[in-house]
């Protein structure tokens, strides 16, 4: 790992261990991150985002092990998607546990992404608990396709801002695709 991707990850750790916000480039786009078993944490996102907590977000895992700590039964479907999924793709599974009540949605859903990009992994893994990722935007206004585009409101309503990727443009949202524990399988977003 290069000494500048070490030392955003321990800036990240001290920020995230304290409750505090993240924006950082994900596999996807720009986003806002927390440790997404942390509800005071996770209820700063909502409110800087101005979103109505009822409106859920997602959280990225570092491997399949940290998913089947989050989650109480993932279908053996969930597998397969991940395995041939050709771009990011966010699953969205029942009864998730060990996380913030505020993260659920009202459908005790939770949608969750195992992160295939070397800096989300390395942070994850270090941090040994999912983390909040949710486009780095006020509510209904366009998610920045690249770090210029992040509203300087935002910018100021975090704790650490991510010095990585800066120059890339990150255009691509995830695939999100329900999966119900009784075979539904629903696609919410290709």
């Amino acid at each position: 790992m290069k000494d500048d991707m070490r030392t955003e990850i321990n800036n990240c750790l001290e920020v995230l261990a304290e409750g505090g916000l993240i924006v950082y480039p994900t596999d996807t786009i720009w986003g806002i991150g927390c440790d997404a078993t942390n509800e005071a944490a996770v209820a700063k996102v909502y409110a800087l985002k101005k979103r109505v907590n009822t409106k859920s977000m997602i959280c990225l895992v570092a491997n399949d092990f940290m998913l089947e700590q989050h989650i109480t039964k993932v279908p053996d479907l969930a597998y397969d998607l991940m395995d041939l999924a050709t771009k990011p793709t966010t699953i969205v599974y029942e009864a998730p546990k060990g996380v913030a009540k505020n993260l659920i949605a009202g459908d005790n859903t939770l949608g969750v992404r195992v992160a295939t990009d070397n800096f989300c992994q390395n942070l994850i893994k270090r941090f040994k608990k999912p983390i909040v990722s949710t486009s780095a935007n006020i509510s209904g206004e366009a998610s920045p396709t690249c770090f210029a585009e992040i509203s300087e409101e935002i910018l100021k309503g975090v704790d650490y801002i991510v010095n990585l990727e800066r120059d890339i443009n990150k255009t691509t949202p995830s695939s999100i695709i329900l999966l119900g524990n009784d075979g539904t399988v629903k696609v919410i977003r290709e």
